[in-house]
């Protein structure tokens, strides 16, 4: 079997494994973990693949990255999750539920990052929103039943866009690669996109931004994405922004890479723009009006994955470059932050801001690792979203000067916002402690949550400015893969 298959089929294996098996001892937690690092593993071994398609799916320079972050946050998350576990109060059943939901959105997760079929695309993104609305809804209160409910359904409407879109490339294809599986495959699309009808690509740009654009949390149709966060396992926060945003994006700029090589159809750059630029704003002034901890850095990620969509948007290689890093970047420090923002929930038995208060002080670790991670994401030194939006707004300056005003008010009411928030949250005097039951039962306690914290900070770091060489060459050819 290919290896990208194996990605994806371990853990699928995995899912079935813990679905079966009974949760004596708490054994499921350290299989989700062991799955995880399998999955790690393998990802790693993914760097030596050689690249290019290898039937429905390829390997580049632009997923393999994503794919590399994407398993690092499942193994970090699996770890988080075993020490969060007992204080979410799960029955037998909903514990066996989660851990097969979680190993099922990862597999799906991987073959989307993977497909170079546009078909297999969608059923992998399918499969994992349907995955990540089971898991928001696990806890079955109406507050968890009505964010799922809401998940499905602008996602289900989401996802039926996008398939319109897939279709519609297809009969662009069809007169010039015929019937089958190069039709819908993204290597053989954009060889003859130069041939193609421009006005049906045109059309399934639309309708992919769109349906795809919900997925990703960009700005109209992102309302689900605030009350996901807020009502799903603590876990579930991680993945969601760190991982399902990137694989719609992924497909996003798939399709743009189609479209953009036929000169008469509509350029993809200023569609791109546009929601980036209105998810940026839109959050950044919402994000001062968040009294939830975890709802406030949900709207942090449709922040950031609108700056992504602006630099991608932007084009070229220096924009494209911060777009692929922000990615990255935004992955790293977000899952840290709600892996920070979750374990002080439950030590403080709130995730209101009001009760989380002076976390430095009463939590050191914990605190300044929150505190550390918010500054990353108001764009602070040093971390990879420090580097990321420096390159974009050096993009923006040389190929389009009249962004800088509207990117840096965005830029500039995020960054204060997050800042007021970090003051919050973990400076001044602290809050009561009022431990939910179960938290941290685990030996070792906190140390399970607040590792993963750490370990993502310094990766993030790194990232920025102590990357690979290898790494940062990687990272450039992905940048020209969309040019």
């Amino acid at each position: 079997m290919p290896l990208p298959w194996i990605l994806v089929f371990f853990p699928w294996a995995g899912a079935v494994v813990l679905a079966l098996l009974p949760p004596r001892f708490g054994v499921g937690r350290f299989v989700n973990i062991g799955v995880g690092a399998g999955s790690l593993g393998i990802a790693l071994a993914l760097l030596g693949h050689p690249h290019g398609e290898q039937g429905w799916t390829r390997v580049d320079a632009l997923n393999l990255p994503l794919v590399v972050v994407a398993a690092l946050v499942g193994l970090t998350t699996a770890v988080f999750s075993a020490a969060t576990l007992d204080a979410e109060r799960f029955d037998h059943l909903r514990v066996r539920a989660y851990h097969a939901a979680f190993q099922l959105f990862m597999g799906a997760q991987f073959l989307a990052l993977l497909s170079d079929n546009l078909g297999v695309m969608w059923v992998a993104i399918e499969i994992a929103t349907l995955a990540s609305v089971l898991i928001v809804g696990i806890h079955g209160t109406p507050a968890a039943v009505e964010a799922a409910w809401k998940f499905f359904v602008l996602c289900g409407v989401g996802i039926a866009l996008a398939l319109f879109g897939t279709i519609l490339l297809y009969l662009a294809a069809q007169p010039v690669v015929g019937s089958g599986d190069p039709g819908l495959s993204w290597a053989a699309l954009r060889a003859v996109a130069a041939r193609c009808d421009p006005g049906l690509l045109s059309l399934a740009f639309v309708f992919l931004l769109v349906g795809y654009g919900t997925k990703a949390g960009l700005v109209p149709l992102h309302s689900w994405l605030p009350d996901a966060e807020a009502e799903g396992p603590l876990p579930i926060c991680a993945v969601l922004s760190g991982l399902l945003l990137n694989a719609a994006l992924l497909a996003i700029l798939r399709g743009a890479t189609i479209v953009g090589a036929n000169p008469a159809a509509l350029p993809p750059g200023p569609f791109l723009i546009g929601f980036g630029l209105l998810s940026l704003l839109l959050a950044a002034a919402s994000l001062w009006r968040r009294r939830d901890a975890r709802r406030l850095f949900a709207w942090s990620s449709i922040e950031h994955v609108g700056l992504a969509t602006l630099a991608f948007g932007i084009g070229g290689a220096v924009a494209n470059l911060a777009g692929i890093l922000h990615l990255l970047g935004h992955s790293l420090v977000k899952s840290a932050v709600f892996f920070a923002v979750g374990a002080a929930a439950q030590i403080k038995g709130s995730q209101k801001v009001a009760d989380i208060g002076g976390l430095a002080a009463s939590h050191p670790v914990l605190g300044w690792g929150l505190a550390l991670g918010i500054a990353g994401l108001a764009g602070m030194p040093p971390f990879a979203l420090f580097v990321s939006e420096l390159q974009l707004v050096a993009a923006a300056a040389a190929l389009s000067p009249w962004l800088i005003v509207p990117l840096g008010l965005g830029l500039v009411v995020a960054a204060a916002a997050l800042i007021r928030a970090l003051q919050l949250l973990c400076l001044g005097a602290p809050t009561r402690d009022n431990p939910v039951p179960g938290a941290f039962a685990l030996p070792g306690g906190l140390l399970w949550a607040t590792g993963p914290v750490w370990l993502h900070l310094a990766l993030a770091a790194l990232l920025a400015f102590a990357a690979p060489a290898a790494f940062v060459a990687l990272l450039r050819e992905g940048a020209r893969i969309l040019a």
